[in-house]
């Protein structure tokens, strides 16, 4: 039976189902709507979660976008996502955004298998303004007759080194193509570096907002008075600008026609202002200044980091909803918040450096404490990992904190930069393996593939906290060269977990129980989903051997032909992509050593998981604890009939 959405949805939104719906509307009833989707986002989203600042702060521009232009025939590209569910529901997902970031649900980004509304998929910053520029010369030939082309990006996206490659591409093309900068000081974190401050310098200059009012009264008429009016209109804004702005200012310095900055939250204005740009040819960037939690007075008074996904919360007091995991062990990067601390004190040369993630990361911790020894250089992954392997060359001790699947994002740096010159730069991977709602663009599943190939490279995971701790503490030491420590998102095991560094030798396993009929290796945390599976293995009598590995590169040798000479049956057990991962390198050491035992390798299939929450994707992917039992019980039953056989 279909499932009746029992969220109230408002006066006009119960009537809003497309954006030809949102266009009979009156424009003076575009403030309502606004009104009633904040709240629809609020009530939904206390009760379910999700990504709520972000998306609270362009309501208003979600619905001056699309009541101007002919979505989907326009094309529409959000950049990374998290504030795209005012579009969602306003393009025929209304009903279906309760089930947003639930397994089987909505994604919690733009996905152009959900909808043809999403024209690109989303979920990594900066990535807007090329994909928008692509389409829009692919419908040069004629196809896109008409056809305008809007990219949306905050001004934390702005900073990463993609977006500028867009903007300087599109400058040279020339192309109509529409950039509107949403700009509210934050990407999760504040907004850092200089184009930050520059953006603050043009949104709070007084006499550069007078004056641009005035220019845009001239612009806004260009299409009633004809070419000769437009050419003097043009001359008179850039001469204004520049007088204002200094010299040049950066974007029409690119050859994009700057328009604002202008208020975001105006939604009539909006309108006006968007309808006079799709007459305007050529690239133009317009500059939106709102306010991320706009609307929710717990959220504009707050934290903004806080109310990026502030999980459940009392929508009215805003208060958190605590769920009995908050009283779980810590987060393994709490663990790392800490550690890299209670390191940096015995250790003058540590630095923390992270893209942006200082909150996600938990070196927002060591920030607070040691803020000369803590840099957050926005989104620029790849600046991260050079900037990590300029520090390494003057002695510096480096712990560059990067999402695993961002860390893509700088791949050509880690190999060129870091592991070619053998430098000392520690890469702490978050969110390793499955992380749940967030879905394929965010799981972190290829580090250890990618990260074992590359020379020089030691490719680590610890199996908890402790370990954790250790690692760090091994990395830190001298010569070490690049040091990869991967591990996952969400709780580990330990309620006792600041236990005394020790230093691991490099490329050793450890023994965590012996066995006689089968051997399970493990890598990193499902090694804890071994150790829960050993509970029922000794209810039935079995004899299962668990040897955590720690370490894929360099493998412990001498622990690997102890396990292949005595067991014929050997189980790998990853949270990371079969194809290259952990099983690959136990695979290759066995035909490397001439070994003939019989290898199960549990991980990630290949193919890109979706969301869900970290549980269900460990059972989807078949390497929980009971996919561990049940490939034990597989083995076991084909050895039987083997020996009867």
């Amino acid at each position: 039976m279909k499932k009746v959405n029992r969220y109230h949805q408002g006066e006009l939104l119960k009537d809003i189902n497309s954006p030809e719906d949102l266009k009979n509307l009156k424009r003076d009833q575009l403030s309502q709507l606004s009104s009633e989707i904040r709240q629809y986002i609020i009530d939904i989203v206390s009760e379910k979660g999700g990504h709520f600042g972000a998306s609270l702060g362009v309501v208003e521009l979600s619905i001056a976008i699309h009541y101007v232009f002919n979505t989907p025939y326009d094309q529409l590209v959000w950049d990374v996502g998290h504030q795209a569910y005012v579009h969602k529901i306003l393009t025929g997902r209304k009903n279906q955004f309760p089930t947003n970031r639930i397994k089987g649900g909505l994604s919690g980004f733009p996905k152009r298998s959900e909808s043809v509304y999403d024209t690109f998929g989303v979920g990594h910053a900066s990535t807007s303004i090329s994909a928008a520029l692509g389409m829009a010369i692919a419908n040069k030939d004629g196809k896109g007759k008409n056809k305008q082309h809007i990219a949306v990006i905050g001004d934390g996206s702005m900073t990463a080194g993609l977006a500028f490659e867009g903007l300087n591409h599109a400058g040279a093309e020339k192309t109509d193509l529409i950039v509107i900068l949403n700009d509210n000081c934050m990407s999760i974190d504040p907004a850092v570096g200089a184009l930050k401050e520059y953006l603050t310098d043009i949104s709070t200059s007084k006499t550069y907002n007078k004056a641009k009012n005035k220019i845009w009264k001239i612009l806004g008429r260009i299409s009633r008075f004809g070419p000769s009016a437009q050419s003097v209109a043009k001359k008179v804004e850039s001469a204004v600008k520049s007088t204002l702005l200094g010299e040049s200012n950066y974007f029409e310095s690119l050859n994009f026609r700057y328009f604002g900055p202008i208020d975001g939250h105006n939604c009539k204005h909006l309108v006006n202002v968007l309808n006079d740009l799709k007459n305007i040819p050529g690239p133009k960037i317009l500059h939106c200044i709102t306010k991320k939690g706009k609307g929710y007075s717990p959220a504009e008074k707050g934290n903004s980091t806080t109310w990026h996904a502030p999980g459940v919360f009392n929508k009215n007091t805003g208060e958190a909803i605590k769920k009995d995991e908050d009283k779980k062990p810590p987060k393994y990067q709490d663990v790392f918040g800490e550690t890299i601390i209670e390191l940096a004190k015995k250790n003058k040369n540590i630095v923390g450096i992270t893209p942006a993630m200082l909150t996600g990361s938990s070196l927002n911790k060591m920030m607070k404490e040691m803020p000369d020894r803590t840099f957050d250089v926005g989104i620029a992954e790849q600046h991260a990992v050079t900037f990590s392997a300029g520090l390494a060359t003057q002695g510096k001790m480096p712990f560059c904190n990067i999402y695993s699947s961002f860390m893509q994002r700088a791949y050509d740096q880690v190999i060129h930069d870091v592991a070619l010159q053998n430098l000392n730069v520690v890469f702490c991977l978050d969110r390793g393996g499955l992380v749940g709602a967030d879905g394929a663009t965010h799981h972190g599943a290829y580090d250890i593939a990618y990260f074992r190939c590359i020379p020089n490279m030691i490719v680590s995971a610890p199996m908890n906290e402790s370990e954790l701790r250790n690692l760090m503490y091994t990395a830190q030491l001298p010569n070490q060269g690049p040091f990869s420590i991967r591990y996952p998102r969400g709780n580990g095991v330990l309620t006792e977990w600041r236990t005394p560094l020790e230093e691991i030798n490099i490329g050793t396993g450890r023994k965590i129980s012996d066995g006689e009929n089968i051997a399970v290796l493990s890598i990193g945390h499902p090694g804890n989903f071994v150790q829960e599976a050993q509970k029922q293995f000794k209810k039935e009598g079995l004899s299962i051997a668990h040897y955590d590995m720690r370490f894929v590169k360099p493998l412990d040798a001498d622990l690997l032909h102890t396990v292949f000479k005595k067991f014929t049956n050997i189980i790998t057990i990853e949270d990371g992509c079969i194809l290259g991962g952990f099983g690959s390198a136990i695979l290759e050491f066995m035909s490397n050593n001439n070994y003939n035992s019989r290898v199960i390798r549990l991980g990630i299939p290949d193919e890109f998981i979706h969301h869900g929450t970290q549980n269900e994707l460990h059972i989807e992917c078949n390497y929980d604890t009971k996919a561990l039992v049940n490939t034990v019980h597989k083995i076991l039953e084909k050895s039987l009939v083997s020996q009867i056989g």
